[in-house]
């Protein structure tokens, strides 16, 4: 029984009526599909078909233009909670006390009776912070910045939300993880170097940690090494862990990456043509690689012209044409679908 067959099966991904324009071009127009936890989906067509910036408007490197993506039925998007209003508008109350400060400064000092003090009395504190308070509350500028200070706090943070709301972070922090159709390491970082940059998504240390060195940072720089090289063992380039990036083979260079992608512990791992360039023997090894992600629990969408990779491996298959779905189901049928032939033949389907 396939996973979307089972009693209660969820999507883990779902993409909705999602489009992607850019100007007059339409890349993405309007695709739909499901990705199943456990599944093996891919995702076919010619060149230029709009496979690529599928993959980007998922994971927000392009935002949508229109539809939407869900992660186990919740949209893949940064929600506007009552925490971030309430940050922003603590931040328009710091914005408001700074401006009646800033506003009369002589005048606050003038009823602090700072000037009027005295040695060896002790200082009236609490006096002299009541007048304070009630030359602030009493000011025509503070009220004018508490308003000023709200809208700026608001406007902030809905700004925020807009922006970050479909970025990669957000698609990260929800479990995707994706590689690239061209390769995009740090070529100049060593091997395990490019794994551990992956792994800062697990990081819970801040900088501040980082640069005093602090026992807890230690103990979470140390694991974060253990499992760099766990994955680097897991595809096959542990031996390598000191080399330069940009000193590996390419099919060794698409191992990295997938091994960067898996360090931010998704749940649906994006291949981007994961096979391009590689030969027979390495193309098979591949497929063993992603059948063995699959068996750890990560669920793979990949895009692939390798159709001997992608009948081997998928459970599915998603057909892409101008940008437009026109086949989805198992290799078998697709591979005879009129609509699939024509596509890849240069006909009209």
């Amino acid at each position: 029984m396939s996973p979307r067959d089972q009693p209660g099966a969820q999507a883990l991904l779902e993409v909705r009526e999602l489009s992607l324009r850019f100007g007059g071009l339409t890349a993405v127009d309007h695709v739909s599909f499901q990705v199943f936890p456990g599944e093996i989906v891919s995702v076919i067509g010619p060149n230029g078909a709009g496979k690529t910036s599928l993959f980007n408007a998922i994971t927000g490197l392009h935002p949508p233009s229109s539809g939407e993506v869900l992660i186990q039925g919740r949209p893949l998007r940064r929600a506007l909670g009552a925490g971030s209003c309430l940050r922003w508008l603590g931040v328009g109350v710091l914005t408001a006390i700074g401006l009646g400060i800033g506003t009369d400064l002589l005048g606050l000092w003038a009823v602090s009776g700072v000037q009027d003090y005295a040695a060896p009395e002790h200082f009236p504190w609490s006096t002299s912070l009541h007048a304070v308070a009630q030359e602030l509350y009493s000011s025509d500028w503070v009220h004018g910045g508490a308003l000023v200070g709200f809208v700026l706090g608001i406007a902030g943070a809905v700004a925020v939300w807009r922006r970050t709301r479909q970025e990669p972070e957000v698609a990260v922090r929800s479990g995707i993880a994706r590689t690239f159709q061209n390769i995009r390491l740090f070529k100049e970082l060593s091997v395990l170097d490019n794994v551990l940059v992956g792994l800062d998504a697990r990081s819970r240390c801040g900088g501040l940690a980082a640069v005093v060195r602090t026992p807890r940072q230690r103990r979470e720089e140390r694991a974060v090494r253990a499992a760099a090289l766990e994955l680097l063992t897991q595809v096959g380039l542990a031996q390598v862990a000191g080399a330069p990036a940009g000193s590996l083979p390419y099919g060794h260079q698409r191992r990295l990456e997938i091994a960067r992608a898996l360090a931010c512990s998704p749940r649906i791992l994006l291949l981007d043509e994961p096979a391009a360039g590689m030969n027979p023997s390495e193309a098979d090894e591949l497929i063993g690689l992603i059948r063995t992600i699959r068996e750890r629990g990560v669920t793979v969408l990949l895009i692939e012209h390798h159709m001997r990779v992608v009948m081997g491996i998928s459970d599915r298959i998603v057909v892409l044409h101008f940008g437009r779905p026109i086949a989805e189901g198992v290799p078998a049928v697709v591979r005879r679908d009129a609509a699939v032939i024509a596509a890849y033949l240069g006909a009209d389907p």
